[in-house]
Formats: C-alpha cells, structure tokens, sequence
C-alpha cells in the first residue's frame, strides 16, 4: 500500500479552514485515503476525507503525518495530498 509522510505547514495545524480543505481535497482523488499522526499504530489511522475525524487527530502546525491509499492512482493522489499539507493554507 503506498504512503506518504507529511509535515503540517497551515499555522492553525490541520483544523478549521485547511482541514476542510484538505478533507474535501482528499473526497475527490478517487481513492480512499487514511491519514495517521506518524508513530502511530496503522490500526489508528482515519478517514482523510472525514472534516471530523481530521479535527480529532490534532495535528499542528509541524506535525508529521503519515497518508496512506490503495488502488489506481494512489501515488498521484497522495503526492497530490502531501503537496496541499505542505502549503500554509492558513495565508491563502
């Protein structure tokens, strides 16, 4: 199963405004998408499309995360995902 490691960029972490960008981002890829805090149990992951279950991670700004997804076009999706948890999506 293909995974990425991300750090939270957005200066909120990943709640309010880049969570929800983020969850509606990773509704449309296509593929189901878990994401996880890194060190986390993979049993522990959670929807990525979820807004709740992202605010319930608690992810802040430096955070690592781990994204993981399976099917066609997994890779892309995820670079795509990393990409936007990159981005300080709090000064858009």
């Amino acid at each position: 199963m293909p995974e990425r490691i991300a750090t939270i960029a957005s200066r909120s972490g990943l709640h309010a405004r880049p969570a929800a960008l983020f969850a509606d981002a990773a509704g449309n890829v296509g593929v189901e998408v878990t994401i996880a805090m890194q060190g986390d149990p993979e049993d522990d992951a959670l929807d990525a499309a979820s807004i709740l279950w992202l605010l319930t991670l608690g992810a802040a700004k430096g955070g690592v995360v781990v994204l993981r997804a399976e099917g066609d076009g997994a890779d892309a999706a995820l670079d795509s995902l990393v990409k936007l948890l990159e981005t300080d999506l709090d000064a858009e």
